[in-house]
């Protein structure tokens, strides 16, 4: 199968998807109106409350959703084939994924900015809130370690990305504190600044830097800790200090402008590698269906767990109505930048498939590769890196050149993830403040960052990635159903038709429930009791609020037929 016309053909379903049934959905069901005081406006704060202009929140909201994540989840689920990983991305996107994204944007939008979890104490319970703020809180529990590792790798892997991230960082800083106070708008800025970050990347392929070679006293502290070299280790640390940093700052300083910039370096990567791509013409190697024996079982349920991010992600939940939502200008621009965005992160889903199906010369590289569970998760990362350079090579890009310049555009994209986790989690924190009268956890900013950081870099160091992915994955979807289930309740509340997202929450809540069972076999059977209490927990916390959202519906129900006709 040649891989380009998989890819224009799921360029085209989401093409569709977003000129058709966006705009239904944006009518119908969540009712998009014109005139509409967004929160930005009514609780402006010069902080987190900031109106910002669509086309710059957007390059916020697509940057901080479309991380390694959507890269990492089917670098690992193609051991089951190409077949069921691509359509799960664009079905998955399309029809539950970008409804998710645009739905939990719209209630958040519509509560004052609210997080998903804050807004369920309204629309279910308040215990609902709060077993909801315990999911939460566990997912960024793993979503840090997950993407730490990933940069971690990566950085170790390779060390020509090193000079040109912290220079994004340097300048992204600059640019964002220019901007605010000479109130300008940042597209000519960050133009520059991606043109100068790709002068760095050339910079960075000819001078690659490692950690022992400017900090050997950092690197010198670790001994064996985990299954990380100490090299790993020690950016592991590094990299939770810049997330306690940048979840203190406002989010002009650093936030808005380096996911601005990112978002044209995501755009401007996708669009050389979707070329390459569609110039090189390259065969699909990976068998369509994998029947091979596999540790971790059949692709179902596994696979709508793995393939999180890219397909749907609660994440995503977070994200709108953690942030997005607090700067929303006008409400029609939900649409574009909800929907929208998860469509933009589904095509870079889209394109890691194919390069690691694709990327391989033959079958038995592949094969290779992809003999085990553990092959795959390992090292998934840097099958995407070496398979999207191949793509590069028909544009006359040097193959060292490409692996540079596409670990940086990873990187970029994880930390980006990375400290928006940070934030969220901060964010959490004082929602459980608030609620609890603890002023220090309510308030106080380098307080929450601190108890985030230091549980995450334990959590980090003491587990492997593949043992993590899978739990990940887990609690990433289970907090998209459950904040699917919130938006039904709110759409149910409106008098519209709940059947467009009633439908994808109980499909993905099965999925999810039965995936975390499986994992929590495993983790008995490997001894791991952390994660496996872990697990527990968060069964036990989903079927709760199942049970109080199924008590909402009949309630409702039983208020309609009891209305008079008429």
């Amino acid at each position: 199968m040649n891989s380009a016309l998989i890819a224009l053909l799921g360029l085209l379903v989401f093409f569709l998807g977003y000129r058709f049934y966006s705009k239904f959905i944006g009518r119908k069901i969540f009712g998009i109106q014109e005139e509409f005081t967004t929160p930005a406006y009514e609780l402006y704060d010069d902080k987190d409350y900031v109106p910002t202009n669509r086309h710059i929140l957007f390059g916020h909201h697509y940057a901080s959703v479309a991380g390694a994540a959507p890269i990492l989840g089917p670098a690992i689920a193609v051991i089951w084939g190409w077949v069921p990983a691509v359509l799960w991305v664009i079905c998955g996107a399309v029809l539950i994924g970008a409804v998710h994204d645009f739905g939990s944007l719209v209630v958040s939008v519509h509560h004052k900015g609210q997080s998903i979890g804050k807004i369920s104490e309204k629309l279910l319970s308040p215990r609902v809130r709060t077993l909801y703020l315990g999911i939460i809180f566990l997912l960024i529990f793993m979503v840090i370690p997950v993407f730490a590792r990933a940069i971690a790798k990566l950085f170790v892997n390779y060390p020509g990305s090193v000079i040109p991230i912290n220079f994004q960082i340097l300048v992204a800083i600059g640019i964002g504190i220019y901007a605010h106070r000479k109130q300008i708008h940042l597209l000519i800025p960050s133009l520059l600044a991606l043109a100068s970050l790709y002068v760095m990347i050339f910079v960075g392929w000819k001078l690659p830097v490692h950690i022992s070679s400017f900090a050997p006293w950092l690197v010198a502290l670790f001994g064996p800790v985990g299954d990380m070299a100490a090299e790993e280790q020690a950016w592991v640390v590094l990299l939770m200090i810049y997330g306690f940093i940048a979840a203190t700052l406002p989010v002009w300083v650093l936030l808005q402008p380096r996911d601005y910039i990112n978002s044209h370096q995501l755009l401007l990567a996708l669009g050389l590698i979707y070329i390459g791509m569609f110039l090189a013409q390259r065969p699909i190697v990976a068998p369509a269906l994998n029947p091979a024996p596999i540790s971790k079982g059949t692709w179902y349920p596994l696979l709508f767990v793995t393939i999180a991010c890219g397909a749907i992600s609660g994440f995503h939940s977070l994200v709108s109505s953690g942030t997005t939502a607090k700067q929303l200008q006008y409400l029609k621009d939900a649409r574009p930048i909800g929907y929208g965005g998860m469509l933009g992160e589904a095509s870079l889903a889209l394109i890691a498939t194919l390069a690691v199906t694709a990327g391989f010369a033959s079958r038995g590289d592949w094969l290779t590769h992809y003999h085990s569970w553990e092959s795959a998760a390992g090292s998934s990362i840097v099958a995407f890196v070496s398979g999207a350079a191949t793509f590069l090579q028909p544009l006359g890009i040097p193959d060292g050149l490409a692996v540079v310049f596409l670990s940086v555009v990873v990187i970029s994209f994880a930390a980006t993830s990375l400290d928006t986790a940070f934030r969220i989690q901060c964010y959490v924190l004082g929602e459980f403040g608030s609620s609890t009268g603890i002023k220090p956890l309510a308030k106080n900013r380098p307080f929450q960052a601190g108890l985030v950081m230091v549980p995450a870099l334990v959590m980090t160091l003491f587990n492997k990635e593949q043992v993590l992915w899978p739990l990940f994955g887990s609690t990433n979807q289970l907090v998209g159903a459950l904040a699917l289930l919130v938006i039904t309740v709110w759409v149910m509340s409106k008098g519209r038709a709940i059947w467009f997202t009633l439908l994808p929450m109980l499909f993905v809540a099965a999925m999810t429930s039965w995936a975390i069972v499986k994992e929590i076999g495993f983790y008995l059977t490997t001894q791991n009791w952390l994660l496996m209490v872990i697990s527990f927990i968060i069964l036990v916390f989903e079927v709760w609020i199942l049970y109080e959202g199924a008590g909402v519906f009949l309630r409702h129900s039983r208020q309609r037929m009891s209305l008079p006709e008429g």
